[in-house]
C-alpha cells in the first residue's frame, strides 16, 4: 500500500513539473553581432593608374618667359604599409616606388628648341589618416615624393633626382580578411632643378615638373588576429 502512495505521488509531481515547463515561454536566442572589420596590421600590394600634369622649361635671363606644356602616361609598381585602428580612426604609413613613363613636349621659346620632360620612376612616403565605416575605409593622405626629371631641349639634355612633396585622398575596401582594393588621388610636385647649359647653349634653363596620379590598388593584409 504504502508503495503505491509513493508511486503516485511521483507520478503527480512529475505531472505537475511537465504542465510548469509547457507553461514557460521558449528562451529567447542570443544574438551576437559579428566583430567589425579590423584594419590594423602589415600589407603588401600593387598599384597602377594614370598620371596627367605640366612642365615648364624657364629660359633664364632671356626674358622669354615661361613655357609651360603637358605631361601624361601611365605608372605602376608596389605598395607597402601598416595601419593601427583605434575604434573608428585609422592611422597609417604607406610607401610605393612606381615606373613611370610620364612625358610630354612642346615648342620652346626659342623657336629651334624643342622642350621636353620625362618621368622614369616615383617613390612616396606618406603618412595616411581615415575613418573606418566597417570595411569602408575614406582616408586623406600626404608625405614625401622622390622621382627622376629628365629635361631635353634638342640642343642638349640632363637630369636629376629631385625630392618633392604629395597630398591626396582615396577609398580602400575590404574585400575579404586578408584582401583589400583601393583607388587613390595624389598630386605630386617634384620642384625643378637648374639643367644649366647642358640643356641649350644658352641661356640656362630651369625646369619644374608636377603631377596628378588616379590609380587602382590591390593590397594583401596579413593576419593580425581581429580582420575577419
Amino acid at each position: 500500500m504504502r508503495t503505491l502512495i509513493f508511486a503516485g505521488a511521483i507520478v503527480l509531481a512529475s505531472g505537475a513539473a511537465g504542465a510548469a515547463d509547457m507553461g514557460r515561454p521558449a528562451p529567447t536566442p542570443v544574438y551576437t553581432p559579428s566583430p567589425y572589420y579590423d584594419w590594423t596590421g602589415f600589407y603588401l600590394g600593387a598599384n597602377g593608374g594614370f598620371a596627367g600634369g605640366d612642365s615648364s622649361f624657364n629660359f633664364e635671363g632671356a626674358d622669354l618667359g615661361r613655357d609651360r606644356f603637358n605631361t601624361n602616361g601611365w605608372q605602376a609598381g608596389g605598395t607597402t604599409g601598416f595601419n593601427v585602428q583605434a575604434g573608428h580612426m585609422v592611422f597609417g604609413l604607406e610607401g610605393d616606388l612606381d615606373w613611370s613613363n610620364v612625358n610630354g613636349s612642346s615648342s620652346c621659346a626659342l623657336s629651334t628648341l624643342t622642350c621636353q620632360t620625362q618621368n622614369n620612376w616615383l617613390g612616396t612616403a606618406r603618412g595616411r589618416v581615415g575613418v573606418a565605416f566597417d570595411r569602408v575605409l575614406p582616408y586623406v593622405t600626404g608625405g614625401l615624393a622622390v622621382g627622376d626629371i629628365s629635361a631635353n631641349t634638342g640642343a642638349g639634355s640632363a637630369s636629376t633626382t629631385n625630392a618633392g612633396w604629395t597630398v591626396g585622398g582615396g577609398l580602400e575596401y575590404g574585400l575579404s580578411k586578408n584582401w583589400s582594393a583601393k583607388m587613390e588621388y595624389l598630386h605630386v610636385d617634384l620642384g625643378g632643378f637648374d639643367c644649366g647649359t647642358a640643356c641649350s647653349a644658352s641661356p640656362p634653363v630651369n625646369v619644374h615638373t608636377n603631377e596628378d596620379l588616379v590609380r587602382a590598388g590591390l593590397n594583401y593584409r596579413f593576419d593580425w588576429g581581429g580582420a575577419r
